[in-house]
């Protein structure tokens, strides 16, 4: 099983998943020992903001770790299904870790000053 994990610096979680286009994919078929098997850096149109196709590079894997995702890419990659799990932890290696531990970091509390005024909200939960 896959897992991706959002990481516009392939070194940290990032956030806004949407509009994410670096991902790192981790195989966790040896759940003791996940590794790193890939590294999505995909075009601007490919972000899931741009993207409504078919055939996208991040399906088939289980889920999504992010910083922060908005319902309606929950709700597409949901329709794709794949889970987005929002977390606190800036590791990815421990980010999925935790996921298949099922211990999840909370996310970090954050402001929004965007300067984008598209009505959109933030889940953390």
């Amino acid at each position: 099983m896959k897992i991706a994990v959002t990481s516009q610096n392939f070194r940290t979680v990032t956030g806004h998943a949407g509009k994410s286009r670096r991902f790192l994919i981790y195989d966790i078929g040896t759940p003791c020992s996940p590794r790193e098997v890939e590294r999505l850096d995909l075009p601007k149109e490919m972000s899931f903001h741009e993207f409504h196709g078919d055939g996208h590079p991040i399906d088939g894997v289980a889920a999504v770790l992010t910083g922060s995702a908005g319902d309606g890419f929950i709700a597409r990659m949901g329709q794709r299904g794949i889970e987005v799990v929002v977390c606190g932890e800036e590791d990815p290696l421990e980010a999925v870790r935790d996921y298949i531990q099922g211990t999840i970091k909370p996310p970090l509390p954050h402001e929004h000053d965007h300067g984008h005024g598209h009505g959109h909200e933030h889940h953390h939960g």
